[in-house]
């Protein structure tokens, strides 16, 4: 083609198509199937190695090991009073449990199960997770309202961090910032991975009671899953600007898909809110996936792209409200995927 503008036009248009084509596909997700745990008990917390065909569950006050493969019982962790959050490093063949009502973390071996260390941190430990850049676990400590950064290595903790909020869930951007929900004002606090001190705090627009964090560090976007307004915020991790907002569902978790570029939220409703990005600064609203009610907290395996769920049959809430009753046997996984 000769005309030069002729050929640019064509162009535009044809990038354009395909943008909206991305746009407006579905994620074709569905429940595959339920991996059923006979055990009573309450719930927080999942963690996927997709890695190492692993599902990692809070339970009661254990943590349940199942294959991702067969969905059955590997095995579990024992002894871990109010468990939350479960951070793995397999390089250590150490897992990582914040028992909430013990104030600890509950070091254990991943091939045996068996319990190593046990190790005081801040009062309630909730969300935990390994930030890859300090290679330090982090803990979020929601009645002291501070983190403590533990060394796997000399099994110390090493440093606390002073919040003056609740915080809820913490990720890494991988170059040395750490990025903490706080979820009583309603901020994304900024810690330096190098001296853990704070070096911003962002409020975020657009959102409030932030709860599930995930992040895109390529483009070096958070997900924020606000359960007080019911909506998914997308900040720029650089200066906590708002990209956008998207309307969720009650949310305690949220996991993002660097393969499928997509965000999920689990909502307590019984569906699973999904965003996608198409780059830095355009994001899509696709669709809600159908759970099931009270599978509030989510996990991915980020090697099949699949999501874990874990939920269980509740009798109706009582009158006045509070947090339905579980029925007894039917705590299970949720498997979704195409």
């Amino acid at each position: 083609m000769k005309n030069p503008k002729k050929l640019l036009a064509l162009i535009f248009v044809f990038s354009t198509m395909i943008t909206y084509a991305i746009a407006q596909e579905k994620t074709g997700f569905h429940v595959l199937k339920d991996l059923p745990i006979a055990s009573s008990g309450g719930w927080d917390y999942i963690t996927v190695d997709g890695a190492n065909k692993r599902i990692y569950t809070s339970h009661g006050n254990q943590v349940n090991v199942l294959s991702t493969v067969t969905g059955d019982s590997i095995g579990y962790v024992p002894n871990t009073p109010g468990v939350h959050g479960i951070a793995l490093i397999p390089a250590l063949n150490k897992g990582f449990i914040s028992a909430g009502r013990a104030n600890k973390i509950v070091v254990f071996d991943l091939k045996t199960f068996k319990v190593l260390e046990e190790v005081a941190v801040g009062e309630n430990p909730d969300a935990i997770f390994y930030d890859d850049f300090s290679k330090k676990i982090i803990t979020c400590n929601g009645r002291s309202k501070d983190a403590s950064v533990y060394d796997p290595l000399t099994d110390k903790v090493v440093a606390t961090i002073p919040l003056n909020d609740k915080p809820e869930t913490a990720v890494s951007d991988g170059k040395g910032k750490i990025f903490i929900n706080g979820e009583g004002t309603s901020s994304m606090i900024v810690i330096d991975a190098t001296t853990f001190k704070e070096i911003a705090r962002y409020k975020i627009d657009g959102g409030a009671s932030p709860s599930g964090l995930d992040i895109d560090r390529k483009t070096n976007r958070l997900f924020l899953g606000c359960g007080g307004t019911k909506t998914m915020v997308v900040m720029d991790a650089t200066n906590g600007k708002t990209v956008g907002t998207y309307p969720i569902g009650g949310t305690d978790g949220v996991v993002f898909d660097p393969g499928l570029k997509m965000a999920y939220a689990s909502n307590g409703e019984g569906t699973i809110s999904a965003v996608r990005e198409i780059n830095a600064d355009k994001f899509e609203f696709v669709e809600n996936i159908t759970s099931e009610p009270s599978a509030r907290t989510i996990g991915i395996d980020v090697v099949t792209h699949r999501l874990y769920l874990p939920a269980a049959k509740t009798e109706p809430a009582a009158p006045g409200g509070g947090r339905p009753k579980q029925i007894p046997g039917t705590f299970h996984i949720i498997e979704v995927g195409k």
